[in-house]
């Protein structure tokens, strides 16, 4: 197996088409995911902190919608869910750069 950091940050920031596409930020990382996890080394552990993220990030934002219904709260619970959605991307992407492993917080481990 040989590693390719590029590959994983592509990966990390792929997600970020989500702003573009609205779910190619999903499915996008989960193809590659899916395709490369048993080529590149740190592929399977980087892929899954993903989706394990983007799963956990839906269910924030489901969470929200009664919120914002019921108290307004929502709203904000939905601007901290668009930051996290901008800002960890790309600093996993870094991270994979630098051959670290990647770090999304408040993530629920699914797979």
């Amino acid at each position: 197996m040989k590693r390719n950091s590029q590959l994983l940050a592509i990966t990390h920031l792929s997600q970020l088409l989500d702003f573009v596409t609205g779910i190619g930020g999903l499915i996008v990382p989960l193809i590659i995911w899916a395709v490369k996890k048993d080529e590149i080394e740190d592929m399977d552990e980087h892929g899954r902190s993903i989706i394990n993220f983007r799963i956990t990030m839906f269910l924030y934002l489901l969470i929200c919608i009664p919120l914002v219904i019921l108290f307004g709260l929502g709203f904000l619970g939905m601007l901290v869910i668009g930051v996290f959605y901008l800002i960890y991307p790309i600093i996993n992407a870094v991270k994979a750069s630098n051959n670290e492993e990647p770090s999304y917080p408040f993530t629920i481990k699914f797979i």
